[in-house]
């Protein structure tokens, strides 16, 4: 079970838009990812090396949570807002729910709820 500090330094972690360092922090070795019904990634290496990718695609990410998250256990649930920049404009949003289950102090698992529309998807 994490502890709400650990959360808090995770969350903190990504508003600050390390999102790399975050896996690289937060993420177990076998950690995996998955976005809505999509097949799990698995591994934190292909997981930073993913996000590697995505961050290249933009010139910044913003993110800011919604709410506190709410942890039960080993289950936290986080509202992120995210919103995409390239060439000083915001080319898109996305409002999602991720749904992690830790193991100890790291995440193990990660499941992205969210509507791929608002990506034109």
């Amino acid at each position: 079970m994490p502890s709400p500090a650990t959360v808090e330094a995770f969350m903190s972690t990504v508003e600050a838009g390390d999102y790399v360092g975050a896996i690289e922090r937060f993420y177990a070795p076998d950690a995996s990812m998955q976005e809505n019904q999509d097949e799990p990634r698995v591994g934190r290496d292909r997981l930073i090396a993913d996000e590697a990718r995505m961050m290249r695609r933009f010139d910044r990410i913003a993110a800011a949570r919604i709410g506190q998250a709410a942890i039960t256990g080993d289950q936290v649930a986080i509202r992120w807002k995210f919103e995409f920049h390239k060439g000083g404009q915001v080319v898109g949003g996305l409002d999602e729910i991720a749904w992690q289950t830790w193991r100890g102090e790291q995440v193990a698992q990660e499941t992205f709820f969210y509507d791929p529309r608002q990506m034109g998807g």
